[in-house]
């Protein structure tokens, strides 16, 4: 067998489609715009540690993640929702610890400063 001759067996045949396969019909579905809201908020909850921007992140998040469910795959962006409303609750647990840590600190405090 030389370079030149084809192989037996008539050679490589392209796929059915043309010579790059069947493109796939339209693109990826839209995504939820509230789903980029609700990651966002989450972010911001996250660092500033506050449920000013927490509690937001949280409803938005849940919110746009039940439409994106219900919508059977027309829009995207459930991955961002959730990543929004787990963050927004994160923020709020710690903001809530830390809270209850300054009060119980302040109650302690009070009590025995005036003991002494």
């Amino acid at each position: 067998m030389s370079y030149g001759t084809p192989p037996p067996g008539g050679g490589y045949e392209p796929p059915p489609g043309g010579p790059y396969g069947q493109q796939p019909y339209g693109g990826p579905p839209p995504q939820h715009p509230s789903a980029t809201t609700a990651l966002i908020l989450g972010i911001l909850s996250f660092v500033l540690c506050g449920p000013i921007t927490g509690i937001p992140a949280y409803i938005i998040g849940k919110r746009a993640e039940r439409e994106i469910a219900a919508s059977n795959g027309t829009m995207s962006g459930d991955g961002m929702a959730k990543a929004g409303w787990i963050l927004g609750l994160i923020s709020m647990i710690l903001f809530g610890l830390g809270l209850l840590a300054f009060v119980v600190f302040f109650v302690m405090a009070v009590a025995f400063s005036s003991t002494s």
